[in-house]
């Protein structure tokens, strides 16, 4: 039993670890690009959206030539495309929210 409780600690320690170290890393490998969600304009808000999905795309893939070969794909399957715009909109929906629809 202490045995077990012991490679359950280690276990926790490593896996705590990598998560506080990939988050270091992310830290200063990127700028904050999002340091609030308030906007002048719907304009910059829509900015905002396409750069948060940009983003969060780069980090969930971050191998580059993949990446370049879905490009091909939109090419020729444009629901590809407008499942893209989809989440721009979705993340453009919240920052309209968040600025009270500049009004």
């Amino acid at each position: 039993m202490t045995k077990l409780f012991s490679i359950l600690v280690l276990m926790a320690s490593l896996t705590f670890s990598g998560f506080a170290m990939s988050d270091e890393h992310a830290k200063k490998k990127s700028a904050d690009y999002m340091p609030t969600l308030i906007t002048a304009t719907p304009l910059e808000g829509r900015q905002l959206a396409i750069t948060i999905v940009r983003k969060t795309v780069g980090t969930i893939q971050r191998d580059g030539k993949v990446k370049h070969a879905v490009r091909d794909v939109y090419e020729k399957d444009p629901m590809m495309l407008m499942r893209a715009v989809e989440l721009v909109n979705l993340e453009f929906a919240i920052i309209a929210e968040a600025n009270n629809y500049w009004r």
